[in-house]
């Protein structure tokens, strides 16, 4: 039975870059949430984000290929080069046609699609770059770091909205174990804070509108809650066979023994009101890993900030763990980064399997006022020490789609 293990973290977050610098400032409770600087927001009915400041793509890609590329791709690139560099790989070392990349994203080059409509208004289409289509793709991400590497094997990009980062590392997880791959770089990336996109989603009314205190405004299973906070960033894993990781001496970080998928089949925006399947993909999840409820020590969970995940993600943790759901600690990254979409599974991920090595649960930032409805035990305002072995890291999307990931630590 082949044995799947993650070796190498990546990534670029709006409250830190690299796997030492972000798990620093989650234990910090640092928050990442702040008034737009990127582009022009003030006609916009939300004005605040968790944006990555000073983001020099050049300092991965020369000038013309950052000119050439999206910033969700510049995001990519920047998170898969910090994973193999944390996974000290040598990929002339490898295999190229067992050397996979599977990196989602959710909105794909949202950026390039609306400069080049613009362009195409104001100018007409003969001025529309040539590289508009290339830039834009959801796609790119994924294959410009194949590119890059000279991976030839499995290629993916998932697009499940805010389920794809996870859904991207379990399929992967997957292609290793079918034999399929010996090495994929798996997760996330996303780039949408832009007026679009934070129009149309205000339009929904899904984002919190606390223009006047942003640092507070994103509060998961909080009573106060009132929508959620969009972040960009990207997060990429090493994740690899383990025979193949212990020929070359890597550091193992944790094992991928389960992973659940599924979809409400309910509502395009909201999520199934009694949580029928978010429970299904923690069971689903937990069955493959052979764990009964009691064995599970904590969950990261999606913990969106809205007032219907919340609530729908506690109810089903209820449904899951029953007498032992107040023993299982639960906390939401997405108080500190907001919430980044397709890279969110990815950076969620990463936030927590360092629990395992660290024996530390991060806080949830704003976590102030319990809900009665959300009754589960989640972290407050400060970090909790913990031996951590076992952990399911949740993400649940638009559209129904629900993804699980169970994690445990690498006992040889």
């Amino acid at each position: 039975m082949r044995r799947v293990v993650i070796t190498g973290l990546g990534l670029v977050s709006p409250i830190a870059n690299g796997r030492e610098n972000f798990w620093q400032a989650l234990k910090e409770g640092k928050n990442g949430v702040l008034p737009f600087s990127t582009f022009d927001a003030s006609d916009l009915p939300v004005t605040f984000g968790a944006e990555i400041k000073d983001f020099d793509p050049t300092l991965w890609l020369d000038k013309k290929e950052a000119k050439r590329s999206d910033r969700v791709i510049h995001f990519a690139v920047a998170a898969a080069d910090l994973a193999v560099e944390d996974a000290h790989l040598d990929v002339t070392s490898l295999d190229s046609n067992r050397f996979g990349v599977y990196i989602g994203t959710g909105q794909g080059g949202i950026e390039t699609t609306f400069n080049n409509f613009q362009t195409l208004i104001e100018k007409g289409p003969r001025r529309v770059s040539p590289f508009f289509i290339p830039m834009m793709i959801s796609n790119m991400s994924t294959a410009y770091v194949a590119i890059r590497y000279g991976a030839k094997g499995p290629n993916m990009c998932v697009v499940t909205a805010c389920a794809t980062g996870t859904n991207s590392i379990g399929e992967a997880y997957y292609s290793i174990l079918r034999d399929d791959a010996d090495i994929i770089l798996a997760g996330g990336t996303e780039a949408a804070l832009r007026s679009i996109s934070i129009a149309g989603f205000a339009a929904m009314k899904a984002l919190s509108t606390r223009n006047d205190e942003p640092e507070r405004a994103s509060r998961p299973f909080d009573k106060d809650r009132d929508g959620f906070v969009m972040g960009e960033g990207a997060g990429v894993l090493v994740l690899e066979e383990l025979e193949h990781a212990k020929k070359r001496g890597a550091t193992i970080y944790g094992e991928i023994v389960g992973y659940g998928s599924t979809c409400d089949a309910s509502h395009i925006t909201a999520p199934d009101p009694q949580g029928d399947g978010a429970v299904r993909a923690m069971r689903q999840a937990m069955r493959q890993a052979k764990w009964l409820p009691e064995d599970v020590d904590y969950i990261n969970a999606h913990g969106t900030s809205t007032e219907l995940n919340d609530k729908m993600e506690a109810m089903a943790i209820n449904t899951v763990f029953g007498d032992h759901t107040p023993k299982v600690h639960v906390n939401s990254t997405k108080s500190m980064i907001g919430h980044c979409l397709g890279a969110a599974g990815a950076l969620e991920t990463i936030a927590a399997i360092q629990t395992i090595a660290e024996g530390v649960i991060h806080p949830t930032r704003n976590y102030e006022t319990p809900d009665p409805e959300c009754a589960i035990n989640v972290v407050g305002t400060e970090a909790v020490s913990k031996d951590v072995a076992r952990l399911l890291v949740n993400s649940f999307g638009f559209g129904g789609h629900n993804a699980v990931v169970a994690i445990q630590k690498f006992e040889g």
